[in-house]
């Protein structure tokens, strides 16, 4: 039997581009110049606030910074509208750093105590997981939910999965790859101990577990099996992704190891193998990445995939190194990037990923199949952070089970 409790942090989107609106507003209309990910919902909500129709609202969007999640909710619009019926001039609304930071939809934090008993072949036959989350009731707040079947549901005979909620002042929203991007740390953190303590290769042992699916007790309706994994797809991706890197064949300096993760999200299926070194000092750098993508039948913008899949491991490395939002008396205590103090004195601050850090290589390959063509932006994120994980542990055998890195001390001898 295994036991372990992992945790993740609330975590800000942290746009380099502050929120930000330019508004007009007359008796009968009123014109927005700004960046949204649902203009139309923009719309709606400022015509709402105004009290005006929707054909009253024209929104003119322009090129922006990313929004990664943040720009889905749209308060900068109606702040900027109402501000500029209010003051009856043109206004140009633009964020400070500290107040988008500290007033964001951010991503909710989580903790999941994990058990799982292995027979003695090693073959994983009971899974259990407890989640703490944050909701009401039988809601969940946004993004901080969990699905039952979360891998490895339906590929284990034993399973049980808990929910508990809390209530939570702090507004949670989607950032990229929502849910995924902080489940994918502790499910399949998880499922790596379970290998080693199978003494197993945790890749092959990934695989052996997706060869094992359950059937269902009743057929799927085909909406069903249009979200579902398909466990094929994601033997394809790590295979791929075992014979691109050369797992298991490439011999390592002590102090560096290989990791490797899987995740389905968003209809995507990712593989990502990460070769990580961590100094006596315990410093992590990456090494080099692999990441493996199906995606289906066609890469429609193959540059522009290529560009997506890099930023996502990027963003994900920069979540893990160092990026936390904590809370004192209800207010974020990080406000901008450059190093901060609280008020007791302690570190707070909100680090972005530097060019030193980032990978040499994200070397990104594609699996074609036949399945029509699906995102790209938001799965290859989710593998990359429990890749890092696994990296690391073998690079100096110590497991991480808490985010961001720098809780952990990595020094070894």
């Amino acid at each position: 039997m295994i036991e372990a409790e992992y945790s993740y942090p609330f975590i800000a989107h942290a746009p380099l581009e502050p929120q930000n609106c330019t508004a007009h507003v007359t008796a009968d209309k009123c014109e927005l110049w700004t960046t949204s990910q649902t203009p139309a919902g923009g719309r709606t909500l400022v015509a709402n606030t105004l009290g005006l129709k929707e054909d009253q609202v024209i929104l003119h969007m322009v090129r922006a910074g990313g929004g990664f999640g943040r720009r889905l909710y749209n308060d900068p619009l109606v702040e900027a509208a109402f501000i500029a019926r209010e003051a009856k001039v043109p206004v140009k609304l633009l964020w400070t750093r500290e107040e988008d930071m500290q007033h964001d939809m951010f991503r909710p934090g989580g903790f999941h105590t994990f058990t799982a008993g292995l027979d003695a072949s090693g073959k994983l036959i009971a899974f259990r997981n407890h989640c703490a989350t944050f909701g009401e009731g039988e809601r969940f707040a946004p993004s901080a939910e969990m699905s039952p079947g979360e891998y490895p549901a339906r590929f284990v005979p034993n399973l049980r999965m808990d929910v508990s909620v809390m209530p939570l002042g702090v507004p949670t929203g989607a950032l990229r790859a929502p849910r995924s991007n902080a489940l994918s740390f502790a499910f399949q953190g998880f499922i790596d101990e379970c290998a080693i303590a199978a003494g197993k290769d945790p890749l092959q042992f990934r695989i052996d577990t997706l060869k094992a699916e359950i059937a269902p007790a009743q057929p799927l309706t085909p909406q069903q099996q249009a979200g579902q994994m398909d466990a094929q797809r994601v033997i394809g991706v790590l295979e791929m992704a075992r014979d691109v890197s050369g797992w298991g064949k490439t011999r390592l300096p002590k102090g560096t190891g290989m990791g490797v993760a899987f995740y389905f999200s968003h209809r995507g299926y990712f593989a990502e193998v990460v070769q990580a070194t961590v100094s006596k000092a315990g410093e992590v750098k990456v090494d080099k990445v692999w990441a493996v993508g199906d995606v289906g039948s066609e890469i429609i913008n193959p540059n522009h995939a290529e560009q997506q899949v890099q930023g996502a491991v990027l963003d994900g490395l920069g979540q893990a190194y160092g990026q936390e939002i904590t809370f004192t008396g209800g207010k974020a205590d990080q406000g901008n990037f450059s190093p901060a103090t609280t008020a007791s004195g302690s570190p707070a601050n909100f680090p972005l990923l530097r060019i030193k850090q980032a990978p040499p290589v994200v070397e990104v390959h594609w699996k074609k199949t036949t399945f029509a063509p699906t995102g790209i932006g938001e799965p290859a994120m989710p593998p990359l952070i429990p890749a890092l994980i696994g990296a690391i542990h073998q690079a100096t055998g110590k497991r991480v089970r808490q985010l961001p890195l720098s809780k952990t001390d990595l020094k070894w001898v």
